[in-house]
């Protein structure tokens, strides 16, 4: 079961950048992966592994994989070949439902209609799982975010992001010493200017802007990265560089330095190029 968790974690991380919101595929086959709305498999349709962070799932038909909904109920009338996994949320088998695999659940126990069958077991998960769907979940949300904020910014200054690949080619080490110089003199400026009288609504409206700002930084550095491997398409090398920084952010205790590093690298480039279009 933790081995299917972890694979649904990857998964998840890989592609939920580029899932809409609320859009569920009806291709035979296709993973259905859903951020917020519902997931149906009807009679006749086979999905591979289905995720779901917010809506309902309906099978009728077949799933090859699993089934992992965070917030939302389960019904099965089909055949899941993996495993189902609800967390706030309630699965259902009818009499036609059949889960080859586990049915594991974190909030209320799945209701068995009499003829549905469970290769495997019906278990609550421990702690320790529920820790792995949580990240999950905040995971997806972090990685969305990011992306919409990206894509937008893209949307918006198209020559601007050819300025900063080119600055990322160009001044690498320079970009990422002034970054690491601003990322805690900026704060430190905000809160210095607090105590004096003058100084506060600046020190207010920096330090409000100070998220946003490494958010934005985080995302340059995204896509700097992804630029350098992809040359034809700006969101293309935004997504790759962006699925690559999340896999590297998964490593214990290195991926929140990576995460660190990519926030003041990105911070640094746009000041660079800033500086550099002004000059």
């Amino acid at each position: 079961m933790r081995r299917s968790l972890l694979a649904a974690l990857l998964v998840i991380c890989c592609f939920a950048p580029a899932a809409s919101a609320s859009v569920d595929t009806n291709s035979d086959g296709d993973d259905r992966i859903v951020v917020v709305g519902s997931v149906l498999v009807d009679r006749e349709e086979t999905a591979g592994d289905v995720f779901v962070v917010d809506g309902d799932v309906t099978i009728r038909g077949t799933v090859t994989g699993d089934v992992v909904v965070v917030d939302g109920d389960v019904t099965i009338r089909g055949t899941v070949q993996g495993d189902v996994v609800t967390v706030a949320g309630l699965a259902t088998l009818g009499r036609a439902g059949r889960v080859q695999g586990d049915i594991v659940y974190a909030d209320e126990e799945p209701v068995q209609t009499p003829g549905s069958q469970v290769g495997g077991e019906v278990q609550k998960f421990d702690v320790g799982d529920a820790g792995i769907l949580g990240a999950i979940a905040w995971l997806i949300g972090i990685t969305v975010s990011l992306f919409l904020l990206g894509l937008i910014l893209l949307l918006l200054a198209p020559r601007a992001a050819d300025a900063v690949a080119r600055t990322a080619k160009t001044k690498a080490l320079v970009s990422f010493g002034v970054g690491f110089a601003a990322f805690f003199l900026i704060p430190i400026i905000a809160f210095a200017t607090l105590f004096t009288v003058v100084g506060i609504p600046l020190g207010i409206i920096l330090l409000l802007l100070v998220i946003p700002l490494f958010a934005i930084s985080y995302v340059t550095a995204a896509f700097a990265l992804g630029r350098r491997i992809l040359k034809d398409s700006r969101i293309l090398a935004f997504l790759v560089g962006l699925i690559i920084l999340g896999l590297l952010s998964l490593i214990p205790i290195a991926g929140g330095l990576i995460g660190l590093l990519a926030t003041m690298f990105g911070l640094g480039l746009l000041l660079v190029t800033l500086f550099r279009a002004r000059s």
